[in-house]
């Protein structure tokens, strides 16, 4: 007989992989009506969306490099948003804390005349204390003053990118008439895997802190109490949790998180911080990926790996003949079946308090 923990733990995936399996099967008709197939070829499209997913995304060695280097942030962004979420808490302000990160890490790895043993950490510290720094901001605005920490992060993603390109373009950090800063030493490169591809050896380091993160919110008494503030934060109140502290907490070990996946994404792929149009993806789909993922760090990097697929293999589906629009939808619809698997614990969980309260 399996045990109650068995039967959670199935629970828990079963919905996610529902989600997968429907959004594929409902993206097929927009493949369809892109490729003119009438319905009774409804699984040759079925075969062809699943297929050049695959091909674009891990066809070849090239392509599964350029999956992984996509996948690396998403697993940074997904880890920091699932932390947030546990405490009952929305970082909007992911994007900016990666951002913050990467102006860190620019900066930091552009000092000379240093060994890759102290430039490589010293550029993961900066990262750490960058985020970590500007997610303190709205955590305490949170616990001071109770005020939106999804309007409070939505503000400082603005405030993130006219910070960094004012540094970027308007100080000697600047490399004049490039609207970047000056490219990082070698000794703060992470290793790439291949001299063609982007993709590196962060993938390791995010891998270990999607891992310690679990640890740390399932195995210690910090992680036990930020869930439990996540789960119930009267009850939590009651038992003896500070519960501003711990919302501070989060947010902070969010946001460095995230400034640390913004810290290697510059020492792994782009070597510079460019100025910024526009937030980094990475910080939304990170809240995508902590939906699929249950809010579990280690379910972040599968999460991760879906999404990062799908975004690498837009190119050959457009050379397909399929709108690369579709990975969109595909990510929009899973997002919708997770939500909804929340709207209905909420209500149910509100109706069995209803329930008790009434006995």
């Amino acid at each position: 007989m399996m045990n109650n923990k068995g039967k959670q733990i199935i629970s828990s995936l079963l919905f996610p992989l529902l989600a997968i399996v429907i959004s594929f099967f409902v993206s097929v008709f927009f493949v369809m009506w892109a490729k003119g197939y009438p319905i009774t070829r409804y699984f040759s499209a079925l075969g062809d969306l699943i297929g050049t997913i695959w091909k674009g995304s891990f066809g070849t060695t090239r392509n599964s490099m350029t999956t992984l280097a996509e996948i690396t942030p998403l697993i940074f962004t997904g880890v920091a948003n699932a932390v947030a979420f546990r405490c009952g808490l929305f970082n909007i302000g992911v994007g900016g804390q990666f951002v913050l990160g990467m102006l860190a890490g620019a900066l930091v790895g552009t000092i000379p005349g240093l060994s890759p043993i102290i430039h490589i950490p010293l550029m993961i510290i900066s990262g750490i204390i960058a985020g970590g720094l500007w997610g303190s901001v709205p955590g305490f605005l949170k616990a001071k003053f109770g005020t939106s920490e999804v309007i409070n992060t939505i503000m400082m993603n603005y405030i993130s990118l006219a910070f960094a390109n004012y540094i970027i373009l308007r100080t000697r950090f600047g490399v004049p008439g490039k609207a970047s800063t000056a490219t990082i030493e070698k000794s703060a490169e992470f290793a790439r895997f291949m001299t063609t591809s982007q993709a590196n050896t962060s993938i390791f380091l995010a891998i270990a802190v999607a891992i310690f993160m679990a640890w740390f919110l399932w195995k210690t008494t910090t992680g036990y109490e930020i869930r439990a503030v996540g789960i119930n934060p009267l009850g939590a109140e009651y038992g003896g949790v500070n519960v501003s502290k711990n919302a501070v907490l989060s947010i902070v070990i969010s946001g460095a998180i995230a400034g640390l996946g913004g810290a290697t994404h510059v020492a792994g792929v782009t070597h510079l911080a460019q100025d910024f149009m526009v937030l980094p993806s990475y910080g939304f789909d990170g809240i995508a990926v902590a939906l699929l993922a249950k809010n579990n760090p280690v379910a972040c990097i599968a999460s991760a790996v879906l999404f990062g697929a799908l975004n690498s293999s837009s190119r050959a589906l457009q050379i397909s003949g399929i709108p690369k629009q579709i990975v969109f939808l595909i990510q929009s619809i899973i997002i919708i079946f997770v939500a909804t698997d929340y709207i209905v614990k909420y209500f149910s969980d509100k109706k069995k308090k209803g329930a008790i309260m009434n006995e």
